[in-house]
């Protein structure tokens, strides 16, 4: 029954981001384009709120930025050139491409999503753009298409609440990063308890809000699986995008936007505390 379920579940957002990346219409925030409000932000202005600066929105092809995300991972990932830097629900390629200018040409970026449509955008994006140090697979975050021990950096943003098995995803991070290597990810985690109608509630799975872990069972679940310095912040004022997902509903009473780190043992940096 819960594999069932869980499948279910995989299958639904599969579905929604498959139209997302074929309609060519943008997402406020998590959720498609029939959530937002008729005063819906235009991409760039909601990339703008996650913490994207101008320079930032600008350096990659347009159709890569299609307004998906709580945050901007680039912020506290810390990266250095020539490093790997993994993306997990890569999307239309955006947070890629971005990570590959810091990197460099000595560095290279992976992009994985479970969508073919999104894998194809992202893929035409690169060709755009001239990126010849990003690459996109198809595949499931859970069931990594990548060796182990063999990335730096592992980013990520507004994609592992979507996971039903989200310590499989820590477990599948934790497997590919390198000793050292570091987890710097945007994410919406739940504040208080999701009622039952809630959680149940599909559309809001999809859409980035029944799926939040608890901010301490998240910080639990790191720490079981074997990351350290392990820290989650709340993104003030995210309540002010998060409402624009599903207006009306209240759902900005139950999840924020989060930056989460953790590094896996051995000669890595230390993680800066969460920017404010």
């Amino acid at each position: 029954m819960m594999r069932q379920r869980s499948d279910y579940i995989r299958e639904k957002v599969r579905l929604r981001y498959a139209d997302i990346a074929t309609s060519g219409e943008s997402s406020c925030g998590c959720s498609n384009a029939s959530c937002c409000s008729t005063k819906a932000l235009s991409v760039r202005a909601m990339s703008a709120r996650l913490g994207y600066s101008k320079k930032e929105i600008e350096a990659a092809p347009a159709d890569a930025n299609m307004g998906l995300g709580c945050g901007n991972p680039q912020a506290m990932a810390m990266l250095k050139k020539g490093e790997v830097v993994l993306d997990l629900g890569a999307g239309g390629g955006f947070d890629c491409f971005l990570a590959a200018r810091q990197v460099g040409p000595r560095g290279r970026v992976i992009g994985v999503d479970m969508t073919p449509e999104m894998v194809a955008k992202a893929r035409d994006n690169a060709r755009k753009g001239k990126f010849r140090n990003v690459e996109f697979r198809l595949g499931e975050i859970e069931h990594l298409p990548v060796a182990d021990n063999s990335v730096d950096v592992i980013i990520s943003n507004c994609v592992i609440n979507l996971s039903p098995d989200k310590e499989q995803v820590y477990q599948e991070a934790w497997r590919v990063l390198k000793p050292g290597g570091r987890l710097a990810i945007s994410d919406v985690v739940a504040i208080r308890a999701l009622s039952l109608s809630l959680r149940r509630d599909m559309d809001k799975y999809a859409g980035c809000v029944a799926g939040a872990m608890p901010v301490r069972a998240l910080i639990r679940l790191l720490k079981k699986v074997g990351f350290v310095n392990v820290r989650v912040g709340i993104k003030p004022g995210s309540e002010s995008f998060i409402r624009d997902w599903f207006p009306g509903s209240g759902v900005e009473r139950y999840v924020r936007s989060a930056h989460v780190l953790g590094i896996k043992p051995g000669t890595g940096m230390i993680l800066s505390p969460p920017p404010t």
